[in-house]
């Protein structure tokens, strides 16, 4: 076998591959010869049809499939022989396959590029800190009674927090516009799900009554036809429902699993939870903000293949997202929705993986220990849990992949110049607004750049 290699433009490679003629004819000869034995044609017996005839019959065919397997399992050890590493699937075109003559093809594909790692002293974040207070956990207690809510119905005027039921039709310059009209549709009042000036305009409303709001839309709104306009809602209000939450007693422990100790344990186990959310929120947030900085400090021409690969993912998750997306065209999310976010993930996925590579990484096992552990201490038996990880290679693998990807940023912020900064819990769990590209689970692929 022979191979030439040239460089096309960037990263893109040309690789030209000769098979010797004797390779494919005998490849191509026993596979006539093992299908002679099942061919039936008129005037022979099975199995004694004469090779030479099931050659002028079927050789043409069975020759370019031979070629094709020929040419994938040449690619594949021709880049095992060069020692190259393909980012994506190559562009495979025979230039040569006539009979008696050796095969040539030509592959071309993109490789990886070199990764050149920044110097992490550079990056510069904050770490916060903050303490679950009493203040806190009551706040908490508070949404989890919110959380498990009734509504009961009530004759009188609508009120702030109140549940009503509405019909309304939205109008401008008299004519009904999309999406402005509804029937027999809960609104909480104070939500802010409507235009400002709606819900107010409920407000001391009783139950059957019929009337009519003036308002503006945003100027900031996202359909464009309405934004700024003047517009009419014509409402019914049907009903009229006050919230209703639950008393903080033993039967409300028990619905959180707090069988025992009243008062005292359901506060220490909210309290638990709410730390446990603190170092996930504060660990999240410092990651984003040393991926953000590490992003400047890099310098990475990306392959297409890749960037098209998690683009095709990143839809798919949308996809998912907005319900399976089994009558939804995927033409209607374009990949310039995605393209940016793609590009941001996969020169992460190759910086930190290079990471991993050059400091030989491996997952540690005390860690992953550690980490199955605390998945387990959810659940009822955590010892089955801890087993039934340990023996489910799959499962057992992601959590591998999670400790390693903890255990790159670890080895990165440990050069990162990082200043604690102490801050509430509310402050400290509200998630930030986040550029369009950005995405916590950025960090997600590289573990699977390190294995490509």
């Amino acid at each position: 076998m022979q191979v030439s290699i040239e460089t096309t433009q960037g990263l893109e490679r040309k690789m030209t591959i000769a098979v010797p003629s004797e390779q494919v004819d005998t490849a191509v000869n026993a596979r006539l010869q093992e299908a002679a034995k099942n061919i039936r044609m008129n005037g022979f017996r099975k199995g004694k049809v004469p090779l030479k005839v099931v050659k002028d019959r079927y050789g043409k065919g069975v020759r370019q499939e031979v070629a094709g397997e020929l040419m994938s399992q040449s690619y594949y050890e021709a880049l095992n022989e060069q020692s190259i590493k393909p980012a994506g699937q190559p562009r495979i075109e025979a230039t040569k396959l006539e009979e008696g003559e050796d095969l040539e093809f030509t592959a071309v594909f993109e490789v990886y590029p070199e990764i050149e790692l920044p110097d992490f002293s550079k990056i510069k974040a904050e770490q916060l800190q903050a303490d679950v207070e009493d203040a806190d956990i009551d706040e908490m207690i508070e949404t989890l009674r919110k959380q498990r809510q009734t509504w009961s119905e009530v004759d009188r005027a609508a009120a702030d927090k109140d549940m009503v039921n509405i019909d309304y039709v939205g109008r401008k310059d008299g004519e009904e516009f999309d999406g402005g009209k509804a029937a027999g549709t809960n609104l909480v009042l104070g939500s802010e799900r409507m235009i400002p000036g709606f819900e107010d305009g409920i407000i001391g409303k009783k139950p059957g009554e019929e009337f009519t709001l003036k308002l503006t839309f945003p100027e900031e709104y996202q359909n464009a036809d309405l934004a700024g306009q003047e517009v009419e809602f014509d409402l019914t209000l049907n009903t009229v429902s006050e919230q209703t939450l639950p008393e903080v007693n033993e039967e409300f422990y028990a619905s959180f699993g707090v069988e025992e100790g009243g008062m005292e344990a359901f506060r220490e186990e909210v309290a638990n939870n709410m730390r446990r959310e603190l170092k996930t929120a504060t660990r999240n947030k410092l990651k984003n903000k040393i991926m953000d900085e590490l992003l400047k400090l890099v310098d990475v021409t990306v392959p297409a293949a890749l960037i098209a690969g998690e683009v095709d993912q990143l839809r798919n998750q949308a996809l998912q997202q907005m319900g399976g997306g089994q009558n939804i065209d995927k033409n209607m999310l374009p990949d310039e929705l995605f393209r940016e976010q793609a590009n941001r993930r996969v020169v992460l996925g190759l910086v930190l993986g290079e990471v991993i590579q050059d400091q030989g990484m491996k997952a540690d096992p005390d860690k992953v220990r550690t980490a199955v552990e605390e998945l387990a201490s959810t659940y009822e038996s955590p010892e089955e849990v801890v087993n039934w990880y340990y023996g489910n290679e799959e499962q057992l693998s992601a959590v591998e992949s999670s400790v390693m990807e903890d255990q790159v940023f670890d080895y990165i912020i440990e050069q990162a110049a990082v200043a604690e900064k102490k801050v509430s819990y509310e402050d400290a769990i509200k998630q930030e607004p986040r550029e369009p590209a950005a995405d916590q689970s950025d960090a997600e692929s590289e573990e699977e750049a390190a294995k490509e």
